[in-house]
């Protein structure tokens, strides 16, 4: 069967989900693994960094905010450069980026230069982000596409959760520095990723490149087959054509604004921003309510890793509803239940701070919070062309971080007039809007390719 005469699209999504598919997410939600430890690494060090230069807490809010600052730089610029220039290169280079970064932490000796460095370090788990849902979207076929990505957005609890144990156990015998040394070996894993992951055809082809698509797509089929044995693949079945022409470095921004996709970039940044803002908000203080309940700091972190750990059923129940529910009607249930249990774990305080029902509200919480992660990062990719997908990715992150970046300023200034209960009642409000936006402008996604998206 002459294959060329197909597109990367229908030669990609004929073929059957094998091991070789397996590999690439495995590949990419390791990547993504290493970013998110990076990122909730500094929830668990700030304290002991606090303690040895001697920081005010403004000072320490902004070093803690410092990283969210080159997120928002780090995901503006990736999508604009993976539309122009391709995934995998920005990839490769972010994965190197975030690995020198964290190596530069470990050596700073002032909070100035460290601040510096943890900009630095944001800069590349923000370009990280977007690529890998784009590169993941593009290459897995659509009948399976939620649920990896939904996998993949679940090794950031897993990541979380590996930070506060590493902490726990090393922060006594090694420092802080050391840890940050630890988390820069992680970086080699760039070779892994130079061997094993292709770039996307449908990128390629969007780009003009039909030689170097059709090596690729021939490679992937190879392996693909390898993969099942030997057996022969489906015959493609002709999909729509979407091929845009490349542009110029902004022109993928100006097709994400253009009358057809005004509407998607308007809900989907408006869910990104206060999703943020309500999460991060929360979660900057959820260990400083267990100390105000009467934990030392030890007791403090042991507890809110326990409580991420509702995260992980979260994250996969999430990963089967995609595909059964649809994406929409998973957000806003995530949303809303996120919300409500927000609300409720804020007000446990009134109750006394009874453990059984500060734990179990959290646990609930993170339960839904990290089930929206997941809808997150497998809505977004699916609302956009190829040549706009890494920038329309990637500037839903960046306006997602600027949320990230208030919503702990926000809750600094409402903690002192509202307390604890008005500090959660407002990030439950942040997700409620949420909710209404994806409910009144949002479209369903499931089971549909990323081309008929985008007809």
């Amino acid at each position: 069967m002459n294959t060329q005469r197909f597109s990367a699209a229908e030669r990609l999504e004929r073929l059957p989900l094998s091991g070789y598919h397996r590999v690439i997410f495995i590949i990419i939600a390791l990547a993504f693994f290493f970013d998110s430890m990076d990122l909730a690494m500094m929830t668990f060090l700030l304290g002991s960094i606090k303690a040895e230069f001697g920081l005010s807490s403004a000072q320490a809010g902004l070093l803690a905010s410092s990283s969210f600052f080159g997120m928002v730089l780090g995901a503006s610029l990736s999508g604009m450069l993976a539309d122009r220039f391709g995934r995998k290169p920005v990839f490769q280079w972010s994965i190197v980026l975030w690995g020198v970064a964290s190596y530069l932490c470990s050596t700073a000796q002032t909070v100035e230069t460290l601040t510096l460095f943890r900009i630095l370090l944001g800069i590349g788990m923000g370009m990280e982000f977007p690529i890998a849902q784009s590169m993941l979207s593009e290459l897995i076929p659509a009948q399976r596409r939620g649920r990896y990505i939904a996998l993949m957005d679940g090794f950031w609890p897993l990541g979380f959760v590996a930070a506060g144990v590493l902490s726990y156990f090393l922060l006594p015998l090694i420092g802080w520095r050391d840890i940050f040394l630890v988390l820069a070996v992680p970086a080699v894993f760039v070779l892994a990723i130079r061997f094993f992951i292709p770039e996307s055809p449908r990128w390629l082809e969007q780009a003009g490149r039909d030689a170097d698509a059709d090596k690729v797509l021939n490679g992937i089929e190879a392996r693909v087959r390898a993969s099942l044995g030997g057996a022969a693949l489906p015959e493609p079945v002709r999909l729509p054509r979407t091929v845009t022409p490349p542009g110029n470095f902004f022109s993928a921004l100006k097709q994400i604004w253009s009358p057809q996709y005004r509407q998607r970039t308007t809900m989907i940044w408006s869910l990104w921003f206060f999703a943020l803002l309500g999460f991060y908000g929360l979660t900057s203080w959820l260990s400083a309510l267990l100390q105000q309940s009467g934990f030392a700091v030890t007791q403090s972190v042991y507890y809110t890793v326990l409580i991420s750990l509702g995260g992980i059923p979260g994250f996969l129940m999430a990963a089967w509803l995609v595909e059964r529910w649809g994406r929409k009607p998973v957000c806003i249930v995530t949303l809303l239940g996120g919300g409500v249990m927000a609300f409720l774990y804020g007000q446990s305080a009134v109750f006394g701070g009874n453990m059984a029902l500060l734990i179990g509200t959290g646990l609930l919480m993170q339960f839904f919070l990290f089930g929206m992660w997941a809808v997150l990062y497998t809505y977004t990719p699916e609302l956009y062309p190829t040549s706009a997908r890494a920038t329309g990715s990637g500037f839903a992150s960046a306006i997602g971080r600027v949320g990230s970046l208030l919503g702990p300023l926000v809750t600094g200034l409402v903690f002192p007039i509202t307390g604890q209960g008005g500090v959660f009642a407002l990030g439950a409000a942040c997700f409620a809007i949420a909710a209404g936006v994806v409910w009144l402008f949002g479209m369903e996604t499931r089971g549909k390719t990323l081309e008929e998206l985008t007809e």
